[in-house]
């Protein structure tokens, strides 16, 4: 069954090339962004994966973990990655479950039969550090995720639980944002909003981003 938004993510165990993974325990009170690949040594998966490593410092000032699963054994991964760092310039720098019994795949419903019949579509799951699902994205294998949107949903998400303010359109860290439309006393839109704001209707009402 597939997971909704506001699930709680299912923990496991399983095997990665950083050795075996309790997920609960490894996310602790991290972010997380736990994406599936169909296979190891594939040209998109080669890309996805460098870039991923070297978004580490990105990651981690938002406080998130990035985890990666493909059906493909610990020895494939071992074999694959130092692909990964030659021809991507980078290093590996976060695991890669090994998912060869589909115990994960299964949990987060990762294989689409009617996209590949034995292999994970590219899923993507953000998870929050109460083990929700805040996000999910899935994309066909032909097509390389966009790490950069993965993060600007971060940003947005992590923006959106502090303040009582949703993201527009085209949204990047630093843009001015929206005030929620249930937000009405006039005290409480001063106090939480001291840089002022401009009503474009009363239902959408523009203000800078708060925490800038």
């Amino acid at each position: 069954m597939s997971l909704r938004l506001g699930d709680t993510a299912p923990d496991f165990t399983q095997e990665s090339n950083e050795g075996k993974i309790h997920f609960y325990e490894w996310a602790g009170k991290s972010w997380v962004v736990l994406f599936s690949h169909p296979a190891d040594f594939t040209p998109v998966c080669t890309t996805e994966l460098g870039y991923t490593a070297k978004l580490k410092a990105e990651f981690e000032k938002r406080g998130v973990k990035p985890i990666a699963v493909s059906v493909d054994t610990v020895e494939s991964h071992k074999g694959w990655i130092p692909d990964i760092n030659e021809t991507q310039s980078t290093a590996v720098n976060f695991p890669i479950l090994a998912d060869s019994d589909r115990l994960v795949a299964g949990l987060y419903d990762m294989i689409h039969p009617n996209a590949l019949a034995n292999l994970t579509v590219r899923s993507v799951f953000i998870i929050d550090p109460g083990k929700k699902v805040r996000a999910t994205i899935t994309y066909p294998a032909s097509t390389g995720r966009n790490f950069d949107e993965i993060l600007r949903v971060i940003d947005s998400l992590q923006l959106t639980d502090n303040y009582k303010v949703a993201t527009p359109v085209n949204w990047k860290n630093g843009d001015d944002v929206i005030i929620v439309p249930a937000l009405k006393d006039e005290a409480e839109l001063k106090q939480r909003f001291p840089k002022g704001y401009k009503v474009i209707k009363p239902y959408l009402r523009v203000t800078p981003q708060p925490n800038k």
